[in-house]
């Protein structure tokens, strides 16, 4: 029985037990549900939920554990065996008997040990899964005998549901504290191998570095100045189109266009929003580059093959639909009366959007900016198809550049020492990049509570 299969039988009883809570209630009144605390719904929903979390925090803990507690049964099973060897043989080891392949020859004490593997797999995934019928069971039968006409049920409901609500918001918050510490952490073992005020202010970056002593390589250079500017042009230039386009369709859609116009307009402006960013990075890479550069020859610029304009250019058409849908839903819930008020002193709907409307507006407005910001700053696959992955120190948008998120991906591509500075360096990378696009939305979130104005 797989996983997903229990998973299921668990969601039939849930629903079984809720039918037998709900049947019940009205059992014990007699159909009258007056007489009943709470409805019938909610006896059915708490005795099917109470019935169903056993049984799911079984196999939660089952999914957890089950490669832990397999690998320390075999290297039990394998004796003295498993004790002379290194950690990384080991490691091979398991995963031979995990994933073995018949062959011509197999060996006799392999063998053995895959036979061991699969039994004791089976009988573990039987003794936790059937451990999760019995306690959903378990917990639905004694729930369902408890319930009586008297019983706040609804309250009880409300009280699983606030529980189960907290649990999740406190996972949320322990991932991204642990992201945080994750990226602080390999930063410090980076900043111990290559000082702080290199990375931030020098202006080298060649993170290719010899892995042993006795290997021949660089010693890497590790100024991350040109992977700070690339990423502030590509994003300028992308700001620089987005922003004004965005800004004044979501004008238009809010306050100019007809319901019919904007009926379709919008959901066709948005789809922009649903397009993979790599089709982006095609597009970028096979039409507009390619694009640019025969126009930058025919009026006698060189410009190379891969840009930071044709990057910013294509990026900007990604963010479009962000900064317009997030405006025009600010500008839509400026108050009706803000608008009649101005009409009705004389002002046209020009001057009533411009005087009125938009300075009624700006703090969400500047919010959909800032976001936009930190959504160009944080793509990738536009840079690495249309911008290249040199290193390049320069402002000119018409030279090859790359960017922060390009150079994390390079530097965790295959195989890599995570003890050596340039595997390290991706992590201060991300943490810089962190640092910023927290800034960004700190900026955000401090403009909309400054300026921000209520109205009744």
């Amino acid at each position: 029985m797989g996983t997903f299969s229990l998973f299921l039988i668990l969601i039939l009883l849930m629903i079984i037990f809720f039918v037998l809570g709900k049947n019940k209630s009205l059992l014990m009144v007699k159909s009258n549900i007056r007489n009943l605390h709470s409805r019938p719904v909610h006896y059915g929903y708490s005795v099917g939920i109470n019935s169903f979390i056993p049984g799911f925090c079984i196999l939660a803990i089952w999914m957890l554990s089950e490669g832990y507690i397999i690998d320390k049964l075999l290297i039990s099973h394998l004796g003295e065996k498993s004790a002379n060897l290194a950690s990384f043989e080991l490691t091979n080891l398991l995963n031979s008997i995990k994933e073995y392949f018949e062959s011509a020859n197999p060996d006799p004490e392999l063998l053995r040990h895959v036979e061991y593997y699969i039994t004791t797999s089976e009988r573990i995934a039987w003794t936790f899964f059937l451990s999760a019928i019995a306690a959903c069971c378990f917990s639905g039968f004694r729930t369902l005998n408890n319930i009586k006409p008297d019983i706040n049920s609804r309250n009880n409901l409300e009280f699983i549901i606030k529980i189960v609500l907290v649990i999740f918001s406190v996972i949320a918050v322990i991932t991204t504290i642990g992201i945080v510490f994750s990226l602080l952490f390999e930063s410090i073992r980076f900043f111990d191998q290559i000082s702080i005020t290199e990375f931030v202010f020098g202006t080298q970056w060649s993170p290719q570095t010899a892995i042993r002593i006795d290997q021949v390589g660089s010693s890497g250079a590790f100024g991350a100045v040109p992977l700070f500017l690339g990423t502030m042009l590509i994003t300028a230039i992308a700001m620089f189109i987005a922003g004004p386009i965005g800004l004044m369709s979501a004008i238009y859609m809010a306050e100019f266009a007809s319901d019919r116009i904007r009926n379709i307009a919008k959901p066709l402006l948005e789809i922009l929003a649903g397009i993979p960013t790599v089709v982006y990075g095609f597009i970028a890479a096979l039409v507009v580059a390619p694009f640019i550069r025969n126009v930058g020859e025919a009026i006698g610029l060189e410009i190379a093959s891969e840009s930071a304009l044709a990057a910013g250019i294509v990026m900007a058409a990604m963010i479009i639909p962000l900064i317009s849908s997030l405006s025009d839903d600010v500008i839509s819930v400026v108050p009706k009366s803000l608008r009649e008020g101005s009409l009705g002193l004389g002002a046209t709907k020009t001057e009533t959007t411009i005087k009125v409307i938009l300075p009624s507006a700006l703090p969400g407005i500047v919010g959909a900016l800032l976001l936009a910001t930190s959504r160009a700053i944080g793509e990738t696959m536009i840079v690495v198809m249309a911008a290249g992955m040199a290193a390049n120190l320069t402002i000119n948008p018409l030279e090859a550049v790359t960017t922060v998120t390009v150079q994390i991906v390079t530097l965790l591509t295959g195989d890599q020492e995570f003890a050596s500075a340039k595997t390290l360096s991706a992590f201060a990378l991300g943490l810089a990049l962190f640092i910023t696009t927290l800034a960004l939305n700190a900026f955000a979130l401090y403009i909309v509570r400054k300026y921000r104005e209520e109205y009744d």
